[in-house]
């Protein structure tokens, strides 16, 4: 889908998109405190960049949906400055890229003010992003930072990969007293599924297993998983069990999932839409051997993006792009 087009809402079939459980979240979220406002660029009159807040400026108004300027830097620092003045802002960044543009607001205001003031300021700030390739927007739409912001100290970083986590971890990221970065994967948007009624109380500090397998774990996140799972289900037809686990929080990383996975299976494929040189996946591969070294009956192997500037070519950016052919090749290695 283009950045610029205007989505369609899935059909009443008893299921929801990502993107319609994204804008549940969000409406529960300002119809339950009165201090909780979205913010960015093209939020209001449009309907956000990929259609997530359509309809919620004609239900909440102008003071509660607020369009912004082009500024990235100054729209992120008025959220910062509204989470110190006791409101809980929800700022949304149109693409990853853009919030390098925010970056020093980011890393050198809402992740340190708590520590440098001595525990006095907290900054209860959530701001969503797009991530992720493979819809042709080229290099400069098309990157994958979210191993980046996971190496701040003062963040917490969630990759919500399902509908009912696209729906439940904007209610626990407002509950934080310090900033959440919420990464949706672009390709996600329009995957649909029903809403499990039990899912409403969601641990953001907990991965899940979202396939149970005994012969290989395979670690994803965000738009990786359902390429895991599709994995997954090919290796079954040839008889091996991958068991899937969905990382969820990225920072905090939940280390006993992983580790108690690979002590069932004794052997890991690490997927990471992110570039290979210094990725959440080479710190997931070191936490696994540093962990649980004698439990591994193979080397870890791990599935990332080429080491290019993501393509436009549609054959290219696939090409370049972990897909559940190259998780299967992995596993088959590490399984043989």
């Amino acid at each position: 889908m283009s950045a610029r087009t205007r989505p369609q809402e899935h059909p009443d079939d008893g299921t929801t998109t990502y993107r319609e459980a994204l804008r549940e979240g969000l409406r529960e979220a300002l119809a339950s405190d009165d201090r909780v406002f979205l913010m960015g660029e093209d939020v209001g009159r449009y309907g956000g960049c990929f259609g997530v807040s359509l309809g919620l400026l004609e239900e909440f108004g102008p003071d509660r949906v607020r369009d912004t300027p082009l500024s990235e830097s100054a729209f992120v620092g008025a959220g910062i400055g509204a989470a110190l003045a006791g409101m809980r802002p929800v700022v949304e960044i149109m693409t990853v890229n853009f919030s390098l543009l925010a970056l020093d607001q980011i890393l050198n205001n809402a992740a340190t003010l708590r520590h440098m003031s001595g525990g006095q300021l907290g900054v209860p700030l959530v701001i969503r992003m797009t991530t992720g390739a493979g819809r042709q927007l080229a290099a400069q739409h098309s990157h994958s930072l979210e191993g980046w912001y996971a190496h701040i100290p003062g963040l917490r970083v969630l990759a919500p990969a399902t509908v009912d986590d696209a729906r439940h971890m904007l209610s626990a990221a407002l509950a934080d007293p310090d900033p959440v970065l919420l990464f949706e994967h672009s390709s996600l948007y329009n995957a649909a599924g029903k809403l499990d009624p039990a899912a409403q109380d969601v641990a953001v500090d907990r991965a899940s297993v979202r396939r149970e397998g005994t012969d290989v774990t395979v670690v994803a996140y965000g738009g990786c998983v359902p390429k895991a799972l599709q994995a997954a289900e090919a290796m079954a037809e040839d008889g091996i069990s991958a068991e899937v686990v969905d990382l969820r929080s990225l920072r905090p990383i939940d280390d006993a999932a992983i580790i108690g996975s690979v002590q069932r299976t004794h052997r890991a494929v690490v997927v990471d839409e992110g570039w290979r040189s210094g990725s959440l996946s080479a710190e997931i591969e070191s936490r696994i051997c540093e962990q649980a070294f004698y439990e591994l009956d193979t080397p870890v192997e791990r599935v990332c993006s080429a080491e290019v500037p993501i393509p436009y070519a549609r054959r290219l950016e696939e090409a370049a792009l972990p897909q559940p052919a190259g998780i299967v090749a992995a596993a088959r290695r590490v399984v043989s």
